[in-house]
């Protein structure tokens, strides 16, 4: 990725999030940006000082926001984080286009065994607040889940997830 293409997706993702910079999911999703551009550099000695940048403005979103995106995570184009507070995205995670994560949502594994059994979101998938994607789950294009669901497996495409476990309640 070359430094222009990283900030032509930067300038996307500061439109999807309402053109305001101040936003902390805006300021987590461009951290995440320029931590990938930062592995395309070449040679490492010109990468350790943006690896040094790169990891304290991780651990600022992180531990100020509240918002862990980690830069191994696929994220696709114009992907909203929508509020801060509580978000974990296990760095093996695959976000597709215009995706909506909102707070206390966590994408993750579900056992230390199997570390690459992450979550794959679709295209324009709406996940809702306090909602829990564990294990290697697909939830499709258009997909939305409720509130506080936790999602153990594959959702369609255009489905409406909820519940503890989650079951499809709907189309959308």
């Amino acid at each position: 990725m070359k430094f222009r293409e990283m900030l032509a997706l930067i300038r996307e993702d500061h439109a999807a999030h309402a053109r305001d910079w101040t936003r902390p999911g805006f300021r987590a999703v461009a951290v995440h940006r320029f931590g990938n551009w930062r592995m395309t550099v070449r040679p490492k000695l010109l990468r350790a000082p943006l690896s040094i940048f790169y990891r304290i403005a991780y651990r600022r979103c992180r531990n100020v926001y509240g918002i862990e995106l980690p830069y191994t995570v696929a994220l696709g184009r114009r992907v909203v984080i929508e509020h801060q507070g509580g978000i974990v995205i296990h760095g093996a995670c695959k976000i597709g286009d215009d995706c909506i994560i909102r707070q206390n949502c966590t994408l993750g594994i579900r056992s230390l065994d199997r570390l690459q059994d992450a979550p794959v979101l679709g295209q324009r998938v709406n996940v809702g607040t306090g909602a829990v994607l564990l294990g290697a789950i697909t939830v499709g294009e258009g997909a939305q889940i409720g509130a506080n669901a936790v999602v153990l497996q594959d959702v369609p495409a255009g489905a409406l997830a909820a519940g503890v476990p989650a079951r499809i309640v709907g189309r959308s």
